[in-house]
């Protein structure tokens, strides 16, 4: 099962439908159970039962989560595979010590891939749809995967299966969330 966090300013909220319905319905149509979880009823331990988690994104202006990251501190055990989309990734910048800085993409931008990953096996780079008001600078124990010509725009755990994005691969690289539940979940050969 893959635990989505809804990180929207409250629960069912209008954004919910732009950012967290898109991730439902990649991960059942590779034929996966999933449950979602706004960000408010996490339990100290995250959503219980997952075999990975997918933070996802909200709308630009939406900052409240990120005045709750203690309610994050299970992302530090790194028990379970984690995919932060955007805010999420902010998110798990912030649980791990690094620092938001001001950075605004909105719209198609080129990523160019840095680092060999298996969650970007095989390409160099991409267009993605950006839709953000602020950059993460990772902390140190996080590697940097890939950028754009504004910021960082995907990030590892060195040690921890725990991933970021500050594009949205729902809009545009489906094949990013796929690739994540597949290893999550051991359906297919992708390994992260």
């Amino acid at each position: 099962m893959i635990g989505i966090v809804d990180l929207c300013y409250r629960k069912d909220s209008l954004s919910a439908y732009e950012f967290v319905a898109p991730i439902v319905r990649i991960v059942e149509r590779k034929g996966l159970p999933c449950a979602v979880t706004h960000h408010s009823e996490l339990g100290a331990g995250g959503p219980a039962g997952a075999d990975g988690v997918i933070l996802c994104g909200t709308a630009l202006k939406d900052d409240r989560y990120i005045r709750h990251a203690d309610a994050f501190g299970w992302l530090a055990a790194g028990e379970v595979p984690v995919l932060g989309i955007c805010a999420g990734m902010q998110v798990i910048a912030t649980v791990f010590g690094g620092e938001l800085e001001r950075g605004s993409e909105i719209g198609m931008t080129e990523v160019r891939v840095v680092k060999a990953d298996p969650l970007f096996s095989g390409m160099d780079g991409f267009m993605a749809y950006e839709l953000h008001n602020r950059a993460v600078r990772p902390p140190g124990c996080f590697d940097v995967l890939a950028v754009s010509a504004d910021c960082i725009q995907a990030m590892r755990h060195a040690s921890l299966q725990v991933y970021g994005v500050m594009f949205h691969p729902e809009v545009r690289n489906e094949w990013v969330v796929e690739r994540f539940v597949q290893a999550c979940t051991g359906r297919g050969n992708s390994a992260v």
